[in-house]
């Protein structure tokens, strides 16, 4: 079992590049809702069955494999945008450095104290790769659409640390982890259409132009 979560967790990695070096928004929200799905499965990999588990584990393939893209994807269609064409950061800038984030992730996590159970895997790095390539989207795009997108990896991120403590977190806390994700993206749309409506464009750098009268 943990032979294949480590696996997923590779797949996962795999993924913060493919949203990292591509322009198409909406094939990065497909990504990150697969990444979503992977992370979902992990549970029940790590811990042992109970009905707790199964009720924890549909949540979250449903807010992130369904919910969230759906959202999400309904705001691009109602913006009407294809395409990050002008980010802060060059594609091929953001893949040497998602690169570079994800080695640091890997040294810095060798040299951690980790539990013995937890020595031998690699959700520890994962999630600190996945967390700083997550804040490299969010920093590095233009339009808030793709700024949500990097919302969502760093999201993800937290929530594979989050599996190494899962034992000792209760319902109320995990319920509240996917009402947060849920609130913020919730607000994140509220801000888009706010955006687009005020300025016919999501591109954030145009905030910019406000100015006290």
């Amino acid at each position: 079992m943990t032979l294949l979560a480590d696996q997923l967790l590779v797949l996962s990695l795999l993924i913060n590049f493919v949203v990292l070096g591509t322009s198409r928004i909406a094939f990065a929200v497909r990504a990150v809702a697969v990444q979503g799905i992977l992370l979902g499965v992990l549970p029940a990999l790590v811990h042992p069955f109970s009905w707790h588990l199964v009720g924890i584990v549909c949540g979250i393939l449903l807010a992130k494999g369904i919910i969230i893209p759906w959202m999400i994807m309904g705001a691009i269609k109602k913006a009407e945008i294809k395409r990050e064409l002008e980010p802060f950061i060059g594609y091929t800038s953001t893949l040497v450095l998602g690169a570079v984030f994800t080695s640091l992730a890997f040294m810095f996590a060798a040299k951690l104290p980790l539990a013995p159970e937890h020595s031998g895997l690699i959700f520890v790095p994962a999630s600190i790769a996945t967390l700083l390539c997550g804040f490299l989207v969010l920093m590095s795009r233009r339009k808030a659409i793709s700024q949500v997108i990097g919302y969502l990896v760093m999201e993800n991120g937290i929530f594979i640390f989050g599996l190494l403590l899962a034992n000792a977190m209760p319902v109320m806390v995990e319920a509240g982890a996917l009402l947060d994700l849920l609130v913020g993206v919730f607000v994140m749309g509220i801000v888009i259409n706010n955006i687009n409506r005020e300025f016919s464009s999501l591109d954030t750098s145009r905030l910019n132009t406000l100015r006290e009268e």
